[in-house]
């Protein structure tokens, strides 16, 4: 038996070595590598040096350089629209001769897509484009600090200036001032949406959130388990959750969530729902079929829409049926924003959180 003991100590040490170690790589990987554990502006391979061009779809666009507060330059795609844009198989929008092209363009919405946490814009131009050519919508493609061909590096309080940045600039832009502006943000671009809202309340007219989280915290043990236990110390917070209640009971907002999303927990976009219910001050009515439920707050001044599509994942959320149509109803809901002709579902490349 004495013999025995000197062994159990021994194992006992090696174990709480053990355990020791990968506590400490645990904390290591979590404090201080979670920015590239969260941020994926490399993947797919060549994501931050080729970035495609909306002419390659045949999409007029214009190069946007901003320069955001702390002297990041970001390389952006914007689209404004034009009265005729038949060529690209668009329906025309009803407009009076004498209606300039920044007046039309100006009371179109604009839409600002925010993306998720992987490739660069380049890969969502066909998304832009439906926007575009089928709503009749201009369209500002936000590329994220050290996405694409942005410079610097991403962090939560970087993206947040971009943000801004993005949002100030278009509020400026001769065209676009008096443009209704509508957020549509993807996963981690959900976050960004939220965040942007609730600093700039009055500026945003609705928003559109698919497969977002309540946070980033919240997230981590579904996204990487073995930091589960050390979720605590994430310090990227995309806090959704506290900041959705910021936001104006009158802003519209339209939340889609795929129910086959494993990379966001279907109850992260439910729990939103709870939140925005309790914004707006009413219980929903809900509805099923064709492989969605909706779930509708029934009150025209305070529109709020949950969308859950059943074989929908994280990314292809967006090519269910009755996706585009269930956004191209909520964009006609806008004031001055009808759309011009039906749309149909896209393919779109991966995307992650």
């Amino acid at each position: 038996m004495s013999g025995l003991l000197p062994s159990i100590e021994s194992f006992a040490k090696g174990a709480f070595a053990t355990t020791a170690g990968l506590g400490t790589v645990c904390f290591s990987l979590l404090f201080f590598g979670q920015n590239f554990l969260i941020y994926l502006p490399a993947y797919p391979p060549g994501s931050r040096t080729a970035v495609a061009s909306p002419g390659d779809h045949g999409l007029p666009y214009q190069d946007v350089e901003l320069r955001t507060s702390d002297n990041i330059k970001l390389r952006c795609y914007m689209f404004v629209q034009r009265k005729d844009i038949s060529q690209l198989g668009a329906l025309d929008v009803e407009s009076s001769e004498d209606e300039t092209e920044e007046q039309f363009s100006s009371r179109r919405p604009t839409v600002m897509m925010f993306h998720g946490n992987g490739g660069n814009i380049g890969h969502r131009i066909a998304l832009a484009k439906i926007f575009y050519v089928k709503m009749r919508c201009n369209v500002f493609m936000l590329s994220y600090r050290g996405y694409g061909l942005s410079e610097g590096s991403p962090s939560e309080k970087g993206i947040q200036l971009d943000a801004q940045c993005a949002l100030d600039y278009i509020q400026n832009h001769p065209s676009l001032a008096g443009s209704p502006i509508v957020l549509y943000g993807q996963s981690i671009g959900g976050a960004v949406s939220i965040d942007l809202t609730s600093r700039n309340p009055h500026a945003v007219r609705a928003l559109i959130l698919e497969n977002t989280f309540l946070s980033l915290p919240r997230l981590v043990p579904n996204a990487f388990p073995i930091l589960g236990p050390v979720s605590f110390l994430c310090h990227q917070k995309w806090d959704s959750a506290s900041k959705i209640s910021l936001i104006p009971p009158t802003t519209p907002i339209l939340m889609l969530s795929g129910l086959q999303d494993e990379v966001v927990p279907p109850e992260h976009m439910r729990s939103l729902w709870e939140l925005v219910q309790a914004r707006t001050g009413g219980p929903s009515r809900s509805e099923s079929s064709g492989g969605k439920t909706v779930h509708q707050v029934p009150s025209a001044s305070r529109y709020a829409q949950f969308v859950e599509f059943e074989h929908g994942a994280h990314n292809d959320t967006c090519v269910q049926p009755d996706y585009w149509t269930t956004i191209d109803k909520f964009i006609k809901s806008l004031d001055g924003s009808r759309s011009a002709s039906p749309v149909s579902p896209t393919s779109s490349s991966s995307e992650s959180s």
